[in-house]
């Protein structure tokens, strides 16, 4: 999911899971359960992770994909609301190393509107890949725009 610039984008990620009747399990910061909440966020597919130091998330979604019969796994490729130059790579690291494709979903806060955009079935090069995927948002409009991307 991207971009990712608001809280509200959790409760929006929530909500079409349910319209979808899907169950998801869903990356999120640490200290998210480590609130009164955290027995709700693990009931909603969450999964904490500490990204102050390297623990194998990925190597351990890639097993998770390997372990399920099936398997939808959102997380958005930005690692957090603030705004990024480059996109972190773990999110196609777990899809070539689980041979998923990816679905970008997009949150158009200015149009109102969510979109499931077409599976991108990565190549195996990051280098590759990324600005075709961020290309697929590149029209899309967060809640909060940050420097340098008016007018997109």
């Amino acid at each position: 999911m991207a971009p990712h610039t608001s809280n509200w984008d959790f409760p929006l990620g929530v909500a079409l899971v349910f319209t979808l009747e899907l169950r998801a399990s869903w990356l999120g910061k640490h200290t998210l359960f480590d609130t009164p909440l955290k027995g709700f966020f693990r009931w909603l597919g969450g999964i904490p992770v500490n990204r102050s130091a390297s623990h194998g998330v990925v190597g351990d979604c890639v097993r998770a994909f390997e372990a399920a019969p099936a398997l939808l796994l959102g997380l958005a490729p930005e690692g957090t609301r603030k705004g990024v130059s480059r996109w972190k790579s773990g999110f196609h690291a777990i899809a070539v190393g689980a041979g998923v494709p990816i679905l970008p979903v997009a949150f158009d806060y200015r149009e109102h509107v969510i979109h499931l955009l077409p599976l991108y079935r990565p190549s195996g090069s990051l280098e590759e890949d990324l600005p075709r995927i961020q290309a697929l948002f590149s029209r899309v409009h967060g809640l909060r725009e940050r420097p340098g991307e008016e007018g997109r």
